[in-house]
């Protein structure tokens, strides 16, 4: 590898759940003097520039994303709308293959990183630039539902089809619900935009780029990133857990004095990212199973479908029954720093690949609340395979839990004296002390780059 640097250009799916990723790994990169180029839309710049640790070497370029009919003017990443136009962000992003072109003749990059833009494939091989599908999806989700093994493209997919694993697939603890499998297949099928499928899309990004890079370690996505690799047959490139770099700033003092008034390891902090909306029914029965559980704890979720704030659907009489040890709010919260505080004792998560690589690295025991796509397997893999997790139970037939089950999964991670309780403390304990290991960021940076220096 001698001391060779590369100009990596950087064109995540416009949602901060996959541009804040690719951040992380080009301020990894960066660290090791590669340059790194990095497109995204014109008004995201602001909510990720104070991320860049490398200024130097990492230069956001902002693109203008087209209008396209059907989408709110001036909407440009999947938070400003709901999920039905995501497909339309898509066709969007899709119109910007111009733009993108003309910067990668100028920049002359040796690498484009991405995840949805499948035609820069085919784009980057005109201009003799290398491509590599970077996937902050989890490797068992990839595999599970996008194997070529399944041939969807030519039989089509079920949710009959999903309650098997493809054919090769690991041994892990990945089964399906009827209802997960049937909205799995729904929206692997559906079309995501410019009338490509979701699965045509990923299909084709994995057929068609040079290498498969995965922000995970081998030790504990190795098989499922292996399968990947034959399945398409191409170079699988780990990058390692990829944490973010603390951050350098304090909590607010509003946020720290509140969260001090509790004691070590006692709070409950929930929130669910910031693009699940529950509807009030599950809401209300969220709140009322924190309420159940005796702790105090800090809600931070979106209002409830159709709702103008979160607080005007919550269950009468609650707000004063929890004065003073429950909160809700219904606006944007420093995840990362909140799970750092000593108060905070329990994690409730939509398990979104973010909040559990954040949560990995804390102390706080993890309750899992998947909500669609690749939270639901993400949270078979954190409860089955890892064991450092409890996902709260559901109704068989839709998906539904009610507040006694949210008491009982806080109450089973929070018992430390109990069998699982004692489990799961010990594996994420085992867990936290492997991915904060001094020399592991740097041994799986330093492998990922001598793979790509392997591709030139």
């Amino acid at each position: 590898m001698a001391d060779k640097t590369f100009h990596i250009a950087m064109y995540p799916w416009f949602a901060l759940g996959h541009i804040t990723p690719f951040v992380h790994l080009a301020n990894k990169l960066a660290e090791n003097g590669h340059k790194i180029s990095f497109f995204l839309p014109a008004k995201t710049l602001r909510r990720v520039e104070a991320f860049n640790l490398h200024p130097n070497l990492v230069t956001f370029i902002p693109i203008i994303v087209p209008h396209v009919e059907g989408l709110p003017l001036g909407a440009e990443t999947t938070n400003d709308v709901p999920f039905p136009l995501h497909p339309l962000i898509m066709t969007a992003m899709d119109c910007t293959e111009p733009d993108i072109e003309a910067y990668l003749r100028e920049l002359k990059p040796h690498f484009v990183f991405f995840d949805f833009a499948c035609w820069l494939p085919t784009l980057t091989h005109e201009l003799g630039i290398k491509s590599v599908v970077y996937c902050v999806i989890s490797s068992g989700t990839i595999g599970y539902l996008l194997s070529p093994a399944r041939k969807i493209i030519e039989r089509g997919l079920t949710g009959l089809d999903l309650l098997e694993p493809p054919k090769g697939f690991p041994s892990s603890s990945v089964k399906l619900r009827v209802y997960e499998a049937q909205g799995l297949a729904a929206v692997t099928t559906m079309d995501y935009g410019s009338g490509i499928s979701f699965a045509g899309r990923h299909l084709k990004s994995f057929s068609d780029c040079d290498a498969i890079g995965f922000k995970t370690c081998k030790e504990i996505e190795g098989p499922y990133c292996e399968y990947i690799g034959k399945q398409f047959e191409k170079p699988m490139l780990y990058a390692g857990p990829v944490v973010p770099e603390p951050p350098k700033m304090a909590l607010e003092e509003r946020w720290e004095r509140l969260l001090s008034n509790f004691e070590a390891k006692t709070l409950i902090f929930c929130t669910f990212g910031s693009e699940c909306v529950l509807k009030k029914d599950q809401f209300q029965e969220l709140v009322l199973g924190l309420e159940l559980t005796g702790l105090p704890f800090l809600v931070a979720l979106k209002p409830p479908t159709g709702a103008q704030t979160i607080e005007s659907d919550l269950p009468e009489g609650f707000q004063e029954r929890v004065n003073g040890t429950g909160f809700i709010y219904g606006g944007w919260v420093p995840q990362q720093l909140i799970l750092r505080h000593p108060s905070v004792g329990c994690f409730v998560t939509h398990c979104g690949s973010g909040s559990l690589a954040e949560a990995m690295v804390n102390d706080c025991q993890l309750v899992l609340v998947p909500h669609f796509g690749d939270q639901i397997i993400n949270a078979r893999l954190m409860a089955g395979d890892l064991r450092i997790g409890v996902e709260v139970e559901k109704r068989e037939k839709d998906g539904f839990f009610t507040k006694d089950d949210v008491n009982k999964a806080v109450k089973a991670v929070m018992d430390g004296d109990s069998e699982l309780g004692k489990e799961v403390r010990a594996n994420h304990a085992k867990w936290k002390e492997f991915l904060l290991a001094p020399g592991l960021e740097n041994y799986y940076i330093n492998d990922f780059v001598m793979k790509l220096n392997n591709l030139m």
